[in-house]
């Protein structure tokens, strides 16, 4: 299992559009992803379950993955999140 603590940098944080890139980019792997933001924990592959934490910039989410390919989700997800790629 595979722990990562990411600050949101999004000025929009983790909402539609950009919570849809997150989950495609979440699925494009086979381990369990979650996102953890205090003490809620939803699937990272739900865009209900993303929406849901209400993520906004300056939120500090933990990305939990657990499975074969776990630290290559972990690091791709954290890298979408600081790209600005999303904006």
């Amino acid at each position: 299992m595979v722990v990562k603590s990411v600050t949101i940098s999004n000025p929009v944080g983790l909402h539609a559009r950009h919570a849809t890139f997150f989950i495609q980019k979440a699925n494009e792997f086979r381990c369990s992803i979650w996102v953890e933001k205090e003490n809620r924990k939803v699937n990272a592959k739900s865009l209900l379950g993303v929406l849901s934490l209400g993520i906004v910039c300056g939120a500090v989410i933990n990305l939990i993955a657990d499975g074969p390919d776990e630290q290559e989700a972990v690091d791709a997800l954290e890298e979408l999140i600081n790209s600005g790629k999303d904006e």
